[in-house]
């Protein structure tokens, strides 16, 4: 399930390109899909176009209000 401030798509990809994000997403320890993230994030940042970081989701339970 996607987090609910994340936009999702559909992706269509070589399945040899795929085979391969999924040795390195594993080599560092990561999701296909964050692979994906990371690998953008570099490509853009190396063409000189800047991202803001968004907001990460927030996990547990919501503090009780008294």
């Amino acid at each position: 399930m996607a987090s609910p401030n994340k936009k999702s798509f559909a992706l269509r990809l070589d399945p040899a390109l795929f085979k391969a994000l999924e040795r390195a997403a594993a080599s560092d320890f990561r999701s296909v899909n964050a692979q994906v993230e990371v690998l953008l994030r570099e490509a853009l940042a190396k063409r000189g176009i800047k991202v803001e970081a968004s907001e990460p989701a927030r996990r547990g339970r919501p503090v009780k209000e008294d």
